[in-house]
């Protein structure tokens, strides 16, 4: 229902109410029919239910199938630690989704508590959950509106929307019903909203809307959707589908050509198993959080905190930044920029030859100072009185000098506010000064000063170009105060003396966030409820507008545009203004439908939608809403725009970094299939049982996996663009060297198995055993980069990968030479020389890989 263009008597006919209100008949008919005056969630996933999610990925089915044949076979061990690996990543998983869970109460409890209603012509209080549409609700400044209302009466009120629709001014509000025509919701100036706050006046209004039937509500609803996975996630989920049917089938083939060869059927089915367990790289989740969360760890430590893990990688992805304006590019405080006196000299003598302008502006408001020393009162009013103070014009002590008789607030109709000061010259004159909209005063001007008024008109143009808020200030001197204090007589025959541009200025230090992000093949893009001039402005001093193929967009053309036709021309908008809710969503889904990955920073609830959608949602910490900090995925905690460009260059490095141990993982775990796969076609044993794979993927490659975590980042990383959203992790040569490194390290396996059993040595297992996991290591130090040798790089340029070997050879060499492990891992002492001879072997890897780089770099 479009409630902002109904008159007043048609809205009372359609609700059935009275300014008195309605009974309490009325009252509970109306609560069976709309319910509740409260946001409502979702019906939420049980503990149980959470936890049973994250069991139902395909690679954790196999896992556990696994974990439950070698349980029926006997082998305790293996069950245990593939368990134990299954619940470790069941808890890391909830413990997400868990915390997800908490956007919508945030949004609960943002709402008035309470409302002061008329019911049947009496004024009482009640809870606002009681409200229902019809109901009289009674407003003043400092309250919250505690449902959508339309104003049916308004005296001087103003109020903050800017938590909802972006808007930085508070808005004037009145009771006239407005022309037809398509309105953002920051230009329905004789409606309310739940959720925003009155700063000025008193008024009263008919609850047109209750519960999820209001704005507030239909955001709610837009929160109410499933979260977006992270590039990581969706390519590991691509892979690990693909991953388990390869595994299925090469299982199923080594069974039948074991079987078919005449081994038995337990021993095939064990070999299958271990198969398997080697292909599933189980550390993989494990070592991808812990890498997230020191990630996020160190973000941290710059401004960004993370509140979904997955979101440190997403940053390394992003293409876009959706941000909002107000408090996140600019300061969210409107600021004088420019100034303009005409020449006219009329009233100079009535400051004492002083600068007139600076006097009325000093003069012309109603701002306070606090307990605090801070100024009080309408933003655009302490804008003006703090730049007059900051040029030594001090209102308390002007008020001494010129006090203030009398005056003629501010009402929407006249757009303008008349204060009546008494002066001590020789006449005792009454100085008036009006402050108003531009293009009123000059109706209000004198016959001389009409005709100046088309080269005013231009300077006016001028300012409101750059995206200036414009105020003129006129006056006229009266003989003594009227006794009808009448604007028709006093605010007539004025004399302009000049006008006041203003603006929420943007932040300096997001000037150069948005040329590097430039830079790094990221695109910003302005989402804002604010005018169009403004927006563009601002835009253009922040090089978000640097052409003239970029587009500035406006919500109610948005509106006009089909997807289809809006998906076309998504990419060249730099600049959308007077956009609502929905219209935020609806360019996310634009953009991630064109293959970009979107970051949505935002403060307001008007964001929150958007920011839970989109690939990363950047809440503000500071002047933040707590229900945009709940829908977010990473909160900035000093507001500020350049911390995002720190938080993508450790994203960047983080990926890079995940994407090495993946390399790493992936390839020791290609070695372990290679040998068991290969083995047979050479008349050998299986060369490695389960509880090998198992310590190789969980201990060889676990800490060495997380110090790569610790790795420097590349010197040209924010140099290059995004990674490609859709591009696969194994893209760029990763799985050529999967393969063959993995098919080296079998080979080089399968070759000590052979010459140990060929020497009739007992120890050719715990040999091949041993081998695999030292050529891994090697593996580990020669793909700390992907291009430069590891003696260019050096050796300890990452402390942490130096313990982390020290620490996996000593527990290796423990489970080699103890007793009791040698019982658990079906281990035997080697001599010195057994030793030294699988070290050698092993080090065939590190110098091939060496060597593959090598002749990459010559081909450059």
């Amino acid at each position: 229902m479009n409630w902002h263009l109904l008159p007043l008597s048609e809205i009372t006919q359609l609700l059935q109410t009275t300014p008195n209100g309605i009974d309490e008949i009325t009252v509970s008919e109306r609560m069976c029919e709309h319910g509740k005056n409260e946001i409502e969630d979702t019906k939420k996933k049980s503990i149980l239910q959470m936890i049973l999610s994250q069991l139902s990925d395909f690679m954790i089915l196999i896992l556990i199938a696994a974990a439950i044949i070698s349980g029926i076979i006997g082998d305790v061990t293996d069950t245990i630690i593939i368990l134990a690996i299954i619940i470790i990543n069941a808890i890391v998983g909830f413990i997400q989704e868990y915390r997800a869970e908490k956007a919508m109460e945030a949004l609960k409890n943002m709402v008035a508590n309470h409302a002061r209603i008329m019911r049947e012509g009496k004024m009482i209080d009640i809870p606002a959950s009681d409200l229902v549409p019809g109901d009289v609700v009674v407003l003043e400044a400092g309250n919250v509106i505690p449902a959508d209302i339309r104003f049916f009466e308004t005296h001087q009120i103003k109020v903050d929307e800017s938590a909802l629709t972006g808007e930085s001014n508070n808005v004037e509000k009145n009771t006239e019903e407005l022309p037809e025509g398509n309105y953002a919701l920051g230009d329905q100036t004789n409606m309310g909203y739940k959720g925003t706050s009155i700063t000025n006046g008193r008024a009263l209004g008919y609850v047109v809307a209750t519960g999820m039937h209001t704005e507030l509500g239909h955001i709610a609803k837009m929160i109410q959707t499933d979260e977006t996975t992270t590039p990581l996630q969706k390519r590991l989920a691509a892979f690990g589908k693909r991953l388990s049917a390869v595994i299925l089938i090469i299982c199923t083939v080594i069974f039948f050509i074991g079987w078919l060869r005449g081994e038995s059927v337990m021993t095939m089915l064990i070999t299958s198993i271990s198969l398997a367990v080697a292909a599933i790289p189980e550390a993989l989740p494990a070592l991808v959080t812990i890498a997230l969360a020191f990630g996020a760890k160190k973000l941290a430590k710059n401004n960004a905190l993370i509140r979904k893990l997955p979101a440190v990688e997403t940053l390394g992805s992003v293409t876009y930044i959706c941000s909002d304006k107000t408090g996140t590019l600019t300061l969210n405080k409107m600021t004088v920029q420019e100034i303009f006196e005409t020449s006219d000299t009329k009233y100079n003598a009535a400051f004492e030859e002083k600068n007139r302008l600076l006097h009325a502006i000093a003069l012309n408001n109603d701002v306070s100072k606090g307990e605090n020393g801070k100024w009080l009162g309408d933003s655009t009013e302490v804008a003006l009185v703090q730049y007059a103070f900051d040029k030594n014009l001090n209102r308390a002590d002007l008020e001494v000098a010129f006090p203030r008789i009398a005056e003629l607030p501010f009402d929407s109709k006249r757009k303008c506010m008349t204060t009546l000061h008494q002066t001590k010259n020789a006449d005792n004159e009454v100085i008036a000064i009006t402050k108003g909209a531009v293009d009123v005063l000059f109706h209000k001007l004198s016959a001389e000063q009409q005709s100046h008024i088309p080269e005013l008109e231009r300077k006016v143009n001028e300012m409101a170009e750059k995206g200036y808020r414009v105020l003129g200030y006129a006056m006229k001197t009266l003989s003594s105060l009227p006794e009808n204090l009448d604007s028709e007589t006093i605010e007539t025959e004025l004399t302009l003396i000049g006008f006041v541009g203003m603006i929420d200025p943007p932040r300096e230090e997001a000037k150069q966030a948005v040329s590097e992000c430039k830079e790094a093949g990221i695109i910003p893009v302005m989402i804002t409820g604010d005018h169009k001039l403004t927006a563009k402005a601002i835009a253009e001093k922040l090089g978000i507008i640097s052409s003239e193929e970029d587009m500035v967009l406006t919500g109610s053309k948005l509106s006009a545009l089909t997807q289809t036709e809006f998906v076309k021309i998504v990419e060249k908008v730099r600049v959308y203004a007077r956009v609502n809710p929905e219209q935020k969503l609806r360019i996310i889904n634009a953009l991630q439908s064109k293959n970009h990955f979107v970051a949505m920073t935002g403060d307001g609830v008007n964001d929150a939608p958007a920011l839970k959608n989109a690939d990363i949602g950047i809440a503000m910490g500071i002047n933040g809403t707590e229900v945009s900090k709940e829908a977010s995925h990473l909160i900035l905690l000093d507001d500020n725009f350049a911390t995002i460009v720190v938080a993508v260059k450790h994203g960047r490095k983080i990926f890079d970094n995940i994407l090495k141990f993946i390399k790493y993982i992936m390839t020791g775990n290609s070695g372990e299939i290679w040998a068991i796969f290969l083995a047979p076609f050479f008349g050998l044993p299986i060369p490695l049982l389960a509880i090998h794979i198992l310590w190789i993927n969980l201990v060889t490659d676990g800490l060495p996996g997380l110090a790569l975590a610790s790795e420097p980042s590349e010197i040209n990383i924010m140099k290059r663009p995004p990674r490609n959203p859709i591009e696969s992790i194994f893209s760029n040569g990763m799985a050529v060297h999967i393969l063959w490194v993995g098919f080296l390290m079998g080979v080089v396996t399968i070759g000590m198995q052979a010459y140990a059993i060929h020497v009739a040595n007992s120890h050719w297992q715990t040999m091949a055993f041993t081998v695999l996991c030292f050529s891994q290591l090697g593996h580990v130090m020669v793909i700390r980069s992907g291009q430069d040798s590891i003696f260019k790089i050096g050796f300890f340029s990452n402390k942490s990968m130096i313990g982390a070997l020290l620490i996996t050879v000593s527990l290796q060499l423990m489970i080699v030479y103890t007793p009791f492990f040698n019982e658990i891992f079906k281990t035997q002492p080697l001599t010195l020389y057994e030793l030294l001879l699988t070290l050698a072997v092993s080090s065939i890897v590190f110098w091939a890989v060496e060597i593959e780089k090598w002749i990459k770099n010559r081909k450059r």
